[in-house]
């Protein structure tokens, strides 16, 4: 079923399915005896999930893309699909607790013969034939393991808590994913935005630049520069777009949507940004820590690691039993021509054992160094987890600082690189600036609005990363 040789492309002999049958004569090497690594099309991988119900013909804002996300994300449908595994592996483990019924049905039939010493008359065989068939009912019923089960079902329990705590975290980060997009597609709006409002400065310099030089007021040296200043503003326009496009996909991505749809989406414009929080860190770690699923999650884990020492334990103690059961039968026996012997009968019993293993070669107490180590593990991860945890949180207060402050920064270089393009283009109009300053007053501007409104997504992203990592991300009323 597989390739001959490493350097030899795998082709389906035709067994594998119906479709690759249909495929397999089609995909030889070429005739110019190149090797294909390619594999014969699957039509059906080509489908796409079917479309949700989207409006095309409105605009959606952020709350109404996080609960077209939630309705149609895999990923949340797969921690969902986990949780209820989990749930039915507890409802599997307390299934031991009770005991086990059983029903049986034996039959049979046996002929022997026997050749005789003499023949009597034409018989030199005799025959005898047996048959029977027997119903029984029977009862396995585990009374008392030292408490193996229940260390299991406790573990048991503390995996499925643990799995519809992440169910909850994938929620969390989905809304943050979505968000975050949503603010950084924003963000690549407005640039292109400012991007194609430079273009538009850029062709007045240089219309200024080919009317002074029409007057005889400016060399070509001036105008190629003007022209030139508005080939590096399409430039930046055309990679604007196409930074726009991109993050539109991304966002698409985050919500588990169909990439192919063309959605409507409407910013919330640009809201103010408040100043820089005061709360204490100290206070915020302590609230996130009690609340973050990834570390509710990791906790539960060393619990059910240290339930599974308990359970490794109780092996080394006997297992009490009591079994039972209750059968019939039916027999005939026919020998050479004898009438036939039928014979019935029923029965019942009830057993009480206990059972103790007294050597297998070390596996118990491997087992138990296993849970042990596996326990350890589980503590080292929690422990990580926490000290993750924090250092996200204090990186992300910082970046949040960093965000606004660097806005406000922002602001300012805008407000004065505009009081500065003004300028400089109003003096090179009149004959008493140079194109040169219009050109870096006009490239300075934009990258002073491109700074401003990058800072300004940046705080944004950066107060919804914050609320993600301390576990705040929960609802609209939960965020502070």
């Amino acid at each position: 079923m597989t390739s001959p040789s490493p350097e030899t492309p795998w082709r389906p002999t035709g067994n594998e399915n119906q479709v690759w049958s249909l495929q397999a004569k089609r995909s030889p090497t070429s005739q110019e005896g190149r090797r294909d690594f390619g594999i014969p099309p699957d039509p059906s991988l080509a489908t796409l999930p079917a479309r949700p119900d989207i409006d095309l013909n409105r605009s959606y804002r952020l709350p109404e893309l996080i609960d077209i996300a939630q309705r149609n994300n895999p990923a949340t449908r797969t921690a969902w699909q986990r949780a209820r595994e989990a749930a039915l592996t507890v409802g599997m483990v307390e299934a031991t607790f009770l005991p086990v019924i059983t029903a049986n049905v034996i039959a049979g039939r046996q002929t022997t013969s026997t050749p005789l010493p003499l023949p009597i008359g034409s018989r030199r065989y005799f025959e005898t034939t047996v048959d029977g068939i027997s119903p029984s009912v029977a009862l396995q019923w585990l009374l008392f393991d030292f408490g193996r089960r229940a260390a299991l079902a406790d573990a048991a329990r503390h995996g499925a808590l643990a799995a519809n705590v992440l169910f909850n975290g994938e929620h969390q980060r989905l809304i943050f994913d979505v968000t975050r997009t949503y603010y950084v597609h924003a963000a690549s709006v407005e640039r292109a935005r400012i991007a194609r409002e430079a273009l538009r400065n850029s062709i007045a310099i240089r219309a200024a630049a080919e009317a002074q030089f029409a007057n005889g007021l400016a060399t070509t040296v001036e105008v190629a520069q003007a022209r030139q200043q508005v080939a590096q503003s399409e430039l930046r326009r055309v990679q604007a777009d196409g930074q726009e496009r991109n993050s539109y996909q991304a966002l698409l991505l985050a919500m588990g949507i169909n990439p192919t749809l063309r959605l409507r989406i409407d910013d919330d414009g640009q809201r103010r940004l408040p100043d820089a929080p005061e709360t204490p860190i100290d206070d915020m770690i302590s609230a996130a820590l009690a609340r973050r699923p990834d570390v509710m999650a990791s906790y539960q884990a060393m619990r059910a690691s240290r339930a599974s020492i308990a359970a490794a334990r109780a092996e080394f103690f006997p297992n009490v039993f009591v079994a039972g059961a209750l059968a019939g039968g039916q027999n005939n026996f026919e020998a050479g021509g004898l009438p036939t012997i039928g014979q019935q009968a029923t029965g019942t019993g009830v057993l009480l054992g206990a059972t103790l293993p007294l050597y297998d070669s070390g596996l118990r107490i491997a087992r138990l160094r296993q849970a042990e180590a596996s326990a350890s593990a589980a503590e080292s991860t929690f422990q990580r987890t926490q000290n993750v945890a924090v250092s996200e949180i204090v990186t992300a207060s910082n970046t949040l600082r960093t965000a606004l402050e660097s806005h406000r920064a922002a602001s300012a270089l805008t407000a004065a690189s505009r009081v500065t393009y003004d300028a400089a283009l109003a003096a090179y109009k009149n004959g008493v600036g140079t194109v040169t300053a219009a050109t870096a007053a006009d490239t300075g501007l934009l990258d002073a609005r491109q700074a401003q409104a990058d800072a300004h997504a940046a705080a944004i992203i950066g107060a919804a990363n914050l609320a993600f990592v301390v576990g705040a991300m929960t609802s609209p009323a939960a965020v502070p």
